[in-house]
Parts: C-alpha cells; structure tokens; sequence
C-alpha cells in the first residue's frame, strides 16, 4: 500500500478518530486504527466495539492500494508534529512507513485481518437531520447526563420522535434538560414509536463531526445500534439498554410563579452569589419579592455575598435554594436574551424555559 495524505487532512481524521480509541484495553488490536486504500479512496476505522467510526479521508493520493492495522496514538503523534505538508506512507509485511521531507517512521502493525469490522452507511435512513439542528441539540442536553451512574439509562440521550420533531432528553436525577429538533422529513411510522437511549459519548462524538451546518446527518436504527452518516463520517453505536424514567411525570405543569429574566444578567448574578460558597454549603438561595430578585451565597468560615436585580414579580414571595453550577450549565446553553423561571413552593423542583424547543427542570436543594 502506497498513500500520499495531506497531513492537515489526515490530522482533522485521526482528531475524531482517537475519541473512540481506548486508553486501556485487554485487546491490544483496539487501541490501533485500521487504514484501508482501494479504488473508491482511503477509509480509518476505529473502535472501542461499543462505539466506531468509519472516516472516509479526503485530499489523499492512492498509488497502492492495501490495508494495515497500527497504533493510533504512534501515527497520531507523528502526523501532530510533523510540519510536511504532505506525508507518504507505506505498508508492506505487518509495518507502516511514514515519511516527510526530512524524516522517516517506521510503525510496527498488527494484523489486518483481526481488526472488528466497523459498519458504514449502506442502506436508506429512517430518519434525516440538519447537523447545525442537531449539534445544536446535542449542547443543549449533553451536559444533564449522569457521568457516572448505576442507572445505565441515565449514561445516554433518550430520543423520542414525534411528527417532524425530535425531542433530545437527558438527566441525572437532579436535573434534566429536554430540547427540541426539526427533522428534515417526517420518518417511518415504525420510528416514530422507537425510544431509544444513545450513549453520551456518541453525542459527543456527533457533536465534534465537522462540516457545513446545513449538511444532513442520516439516521438508521439497526437491531441494537444506531448509525450515524454525515459526509465522509459514519459512527455505529450500541444504545443503551434499561428503562430511561417518565420524565414526563417531573415536569411541573402548574406553577403560579413566573418570571421574564436576563439571561446574561442571572448567568452572572449566579456566578458572583457562589463565590462565597465552599463543599459544605454548595447551594445559593433565590429570595423572589416584589419587584426584587436576590442571589445569596454563604460560608460560615468565609463570608457571604449578595447580588440583587430589578424584576417585574407581583406574586406571593419565594425563598428556594439551587446548585450554582447546574443552574449556571443551564444558562450558558440558552441562546436566547431571555428566559422564563417558574417556580411552585420551595421543596419543589424549578422549570427554565427558553423558547419553544428547550426546558430545564432543575431539583431544589435544602439551605437550612
């Protein structure tokens, strides 16, 4: 095999490529990435055998074709600090050859034939989405989902399909964030009635696929996973198996209180009541009175701090207490000037919302 990349090109690959690669594994042959050469072009595989990537590469010269197996983080190291614009790279017996104008690598690989195979995107889609819709999306529920959690469901992205809208909806049980997303066509009747759960690292993984945001991501659910096409990428993933809960059931749908507010104005009241705050006293408390709102927050051993704003409020007060850090992850994904709060008493969860794609609901905690 005989390839001529241009090295700023197969860069852009390997980024994307080496999400996907484990760290550690007890299969040495998955922290390599398979390149394979032939008429049509060159394509990297990677996978974890949870989540894969199949990249079709751009802007590189076939001389010969082949395929070789080597490990991702050697070349990526070596593609990063070259300053060639161009590299050539060669595979015969087992070993990858890389050159520039003034240095040569040689890379030990594994055998080709072992690698697991990666699916490409060679059927009709169930359903499409613009990429700009879709990673816009993705920002504004990723970040709800439990990091680490014995719920599995919690883990990923429940995907909900109603008409031409898709509904994104993430928790971790103290928080869940739910927003909304034009599909490009209304898909099969079939899909419309899957539920399925996809892995947070997917979404990430979907979120870093660059391009035109009006290119169109084509969506296939296949027994256990789900497929991804997008241009030259195409990420195969397993979904998350469990029960995600009837998030449905936590959404207030009854509150009397409601403000209109700045979102950049209470993005930094937010930040300036937490300073104060240390690990004992996490929170910082809302007082909503009459024409009022005051962000407070406290530590015993080093002082407290309060930030007031101007509202228009004529309800009955409130004192309710919230993470700083959750309420403050909500607003840096709200892209509207601004918002609603709704709040009900103060043991009770509060309700953002931000146009009519995004909701957050946001559990109260104890300040006492």
């Amino acid at each position: 095999m005989r390839l001529n990349f241009n090295r700023t090109a197969l860069a852009d690959a390997l980024g994307i490529l080496t999400s996907v690669v484990p760290n550690r594994t007890p299969k040495p042959i998955l922290r390599c990435v398979q390149i394979v050469a032939d008429k049509k072009g060159v394509r990297i595989c990677a996978t974890d055998l949870e989540v894969g990537i199949n990249y079709i590469v751009s802007e590189v010269q076939v001389e010969d074709a082949g395929e070789i197996v080597v490990p991702a983080d050697r070349l990526t190291a070596i593609v990063r600090e070259s300053t060639d614009e161009v590299l050539s790279l060669r595979a015969e017996d087992g070993s990858c050859k890389i050159e520039g104008a003034d240095s040569h690598f040689t890379i030990y690989g594994q055998e080709p034939g072992q690698y697991p195979a990666v699916p490409g995107f060679d059927a009709q889609a169930d359903m499409e989405i613009a990429l700009g819709s879709l990673q816009a999306g993705i920002r504004q529920c990723l970040f709800a989902t439990a990091k680490e959690s014995t719920r599995y469901a919690l883990n990923g992205v429940l995907w909900e399909i109603k008409g031409k809208k898709l509904s994104l909806v993430a928790t971790d049980g103290r928080r869940l964030a739910r927003c909304r997303v034009n599909l490009a066509s209304a898909p099969a009747e079939q899909i419309t009635k899957a539920k399925v759960i996809v892995p947070a690292k997917t979404m990430a993984l979907l979120d870093k696929i660059g391009g035109n945001e009006k290119d169109i991501v084509m969506v296939k659910l296949v027994d256990n996973q789900i497929l991804f096409g997008c241009a030259n990428v195409v990420i195969s993933s397993n979904l998350v198996e469990g029960n995600f809960p009837k998030y449905e059931d936590i959404i207030p749908e009854d509150y009397d209180k409601k403000l209109v507010l700045s979102t950049e104005a209470v993005s930094s009241a937010v930040r300036r009541s937490a300073l104060l705050t240390s690990g004992e006293s996490r929170g910082i408390k809302l007082s909503v009175g009459k024409n009022s709102l005051v962000f407070s927050g406290r530590t015993p051993e080093a002082g407290d701090a309060q930030v007031e704003m101007p509202i228009d409020y004529k309800a009955e007060p409130i004192e309710i207490g919230f993470n700083p850090q959750f309420l403050i992850e909500a607003l840096r994904v709200i892209k509207t000037p601004e918002f609603e709060l709704e709040l009900g008493q103060a043991d009770r969860p509060g309700l953002i919302k931000s146009g009519a794609n995004f909701l957050y609901v946001l559990m109260p905690i104890n300040l006492s």
